[in-house]
């Protein structure tokens, strides 16, 4: 009879338990949820761009996340000369292929890496971005080439819904 007791015992013991870790669950999972963004700040995480108006050689400035985002409809110039740049010649190696998915479109958040201005558009020793804070010089890929700053400009995930739209975030 002993034995009928302990299983007896043991069985209440385990679905008290078990009841006991699904009431805490039920206290702590609102908790847990409540620090989920909310839909607003879901919306902001990506961003949809129209491209079907920039021209070959010209840069739009589009705000992603409260910062800005340069994409340049590159020329065959351009690519060029960004392809054509020594590893060796750079201060943050990275190739152009590497930076653009699609060699004639270069996305990239539009702050400079040094502390944070924003580089005037087609200026430069390299025919890319400036930024006048300190002098940094970037060139037709986004890539620090002189000046202060450590970085070169960075990529954002982004992808080409269709021929006309880039999707960023």
């Amino acid at each position: 009879m002993s034995d009928k007791k302990t299983e007896r015992r043991d069985f209440l013991f385990t679905a008290s338990y078990a009841v006991g870790a699904v009431g805490a669950a039920a206290v702590v999972w609102p908790l847990i949820d409540q620090m989920n963004p909310d839909a607003s700040v879901k919306a902001l995480a990506s961003t949809e761009v129209d491209i079907s108006s920039v021209k070959r050689g010209n840069t739009i400035t589009v705000l992603w996340r409260g910062k800005p985002v340069f994409i340049r409809r590159r020329t065959e110039e351009e690519i060029k000369e960004a392809r054509s740049v020594k590893m060796e010649d750079l201060i943050h190696p990275e190739k152009d292929e590497d930076r653009a998915k699609n060699p004639e479109w270069l996305v990239m958040l539009g702050v400079c890496t040094h502390l944070g201005c924003v580089p005037l558009n087609d200026k430069g020793d390299y025919d890319g971005w400036f930024c006048p804070c300190h002098g940094s010089h970037y060139d037709t890929s986004g890539r620090i080439r002189k000046g202060p700053a450590p970085l070169n400009m960075e990529v954002p995930k982004y992808e080409f819904v269709n021929a006309n739209t880039i999707k960023i975030g």
